[in-house]
């Protein structure tokens, strides 16, 4: 019971598989959540070849869900007896255009990347208080820099970002340590969860296809040479386990130097001279 525990979402996969093993690996008890623990299989099987299989707990979390976050938080405090750090990392990529898609689209991604993050948050934030923990949350470079056709996924971690700037002096005079940490492209499921037919969209984007045509096979080239999910994840088991994080921390240095763009160009014109160069 005396052990420290973190609660990880999003874990069936990628980075937030890694998330999880690396805490265990740090001997934290983890309670690796997922919307659909049937696919658990994964992490499990990489957790018993860890030797860390007694410290992961798999558990069912839906984060849209405001209900399901609650009770996840309050049966990892009734089964562990605390909770000192919640890494929000569920998340889902999203491809699209505000003329070729519905306000419900983007309500749809800002419940996942957004919504998602604060009702998980807010439940854990009593307990964090508690042990003077952490709450730490994987955004994205694209929480700092707007990317073409990637206008609702940017505009939730933005959201996600400033959210949570606003919150770390608050929560830091209760004993609670805010941070973000900020990967770039990463080599894991995340852009086969996008779930986007490349041609069919391309020839349904009509004025719009060849920028989204240009834009694909540009982000197909990044993700291809992209960091590993374990090499991020190692940044954000850091800032679980580690010295206190700094409250944004990106998880490599092109993720580094893509940000700095953007914190250095107060008119704005570094960033779309940039991305403008993505669509031809």
């Amino acid at each position: 019971m005396s052990e420290q525990t973190v609660l990880v979402t999003g874990t069936s996969t990628g980075i937030g598989l890694e998330i999880a093993l690396g805490c265990a690996r740090a001997g934290w008890r983890t309670v690796a959540t997922m919307r659909d623990p049937g696919r658990a299989d994964r992490l499990r099987e990489a957790a018993d070849a860890a030797g860390v299989a007694d410290l992961i707990d798999v558990r069912p979390l839906d984060v849209t869900d405001a209900d399901a976050a609650a009770a996840a938080v309050a049966q990892t405090v009734a089964a562990y007896g605390r909770l000192d750090a919640v890494v929000n990392n569920a998340g889902a990529g999203h491809v699209g255009t505000l003329e070729q898609e519905t306000v419900d689209d983007v309500r749809a991604v800002m419940e996942v990347n957004f919504f998602g993050v604060l009702h998980v948050s807010r439940a854990a934030l009593p307990h964090l208080r508690a042990c003077r923990g952490r709450l730490v949350t994987v955004t994205s470079v694209g929480g700092v820099v707007g990317q073409p056709f990637n206008e609702a996924y940017c505009a939730a971690k933005f959201a996600v970002e400033g959210f949570m700037e606003s919150l770390a002096p608050v929560a830091a005079g209760v004993g609670v340590t805010v941070a973000v940490i900020e990967p770039g492209a990463v080599a894991s499921e995340f852009v086969a969860n996008v779930g986007i037919d490349r041609d069919r969209a391309i020839e349904r984007a009509g004025v719009y296809g060849p920028a989204l045509r240009a834009y694909l096979d540009r982000s197909a080239g990044a993700f291809a040479a992209a960091q590993s999910p374990a090499d991020a994840a190692t940044v954000v088991v850091a800032a679980v386990t580690g010295p206190t994080p700094s409250p944004r921390t990106q998880t490599s240095t092109t993720a580094r130097e893509f940000v700095r763009v953007k914190l250095a160009d107060l008119a704005g014109t570094a960033v779309t001279d940039l991305t403008s160069g993505w669509l031809r």
